[in-house]
């Protein structure tokens, strides 16, 4: 009997081979011909399920995105579940925040990958629509979180959105400084950091 494959756990195989050509070598060797050889797959097998590099490189973008996604989505509902202005809830935010972050194995897989598709996409056409959505997408998350932390009546509309987009901005940094520079910026230096950035905003509890 011949061997009945799933497409999509196939498929899944692909997206992480062209994850691990991209953390370890760049996007620009992410290739039919590369990740078929990264999956120890015939070209025509890949084919089978991208036509194209296009296609492909299309497809690992959504779902490194979904992935993220779904992780700051989770971590948003548990940042809900606190007492405004607690410990708990401060605890919440900084786990949220460091889903964006090379914090451990995973995370940095994922963050390696994002940057790379989010500056490729300024000059690949056919990523531009997964950029675009990767933007709204965590745009959303944090100007959700903004606005749940903002304290007392709702600040103004331009002060949230100049506060979303501080953040946005400190959180690309971050993660492309641990990127770059693990070593010295450590999960304990991006605590610190996240904790003086949100102090401005919303200033953490008191310790006891």
């Amino acid at each position: 009997m011949p061997k009945i494959v799933d497409a999509e756990v196939r498929r899944q195989e692909v997206v992480q081979a062209v994850f691990r050509i991209i953390a370890s070598d760049g996007l620009e060797r992410a290739s039919l011909r590369e990740v078929a050889d990264e999956a120890g797959l015939a070209v025509g097998s890949v084919r089978h399920y991208f036509a194209s590099s296009d296609e492909l490189l299309a497809f690992s973008f959504a779902s490194v995105i979904d992935r993220i996604s779904a992780r700051l989505e989770s971590a948003f509902l548990a940042v809900e579940s606190e007492s405004p202005g607690s410990a708990g809830q401060h605890a919440a935010v900084l786990n949220l925040l460091g889903q964006f972050l090379p914090l451990d194995e995973e995370l940095a897989m994922d963050a390696c990958v994002w940057m790379a598709f989010r500056h490729a996409a300024r000059i690949k056409p056919a990523l531009a629509a997964e950029a675009e959505r990767s933007h709204r997408a965590v745009a959303a998350i944090v100007g959700r979180l903004i606005m749940l932390l903002s304290p007392g009546e709702a600040a103004a509309r331009q002060s949230l959105v100049t506060e979303a987009e501080r953040l946005l901005a400190t959180m690309d940094g971050l993660c492309m400084h641990a990127l770059l520079q693990p070593e010295w910026m450590t999960a304990e230096m991006c605590s610190d950091v996240l904790t003086a950035h949100l102090a401005a905003f919303a200033p953490a509890p008191a310790t006891q």
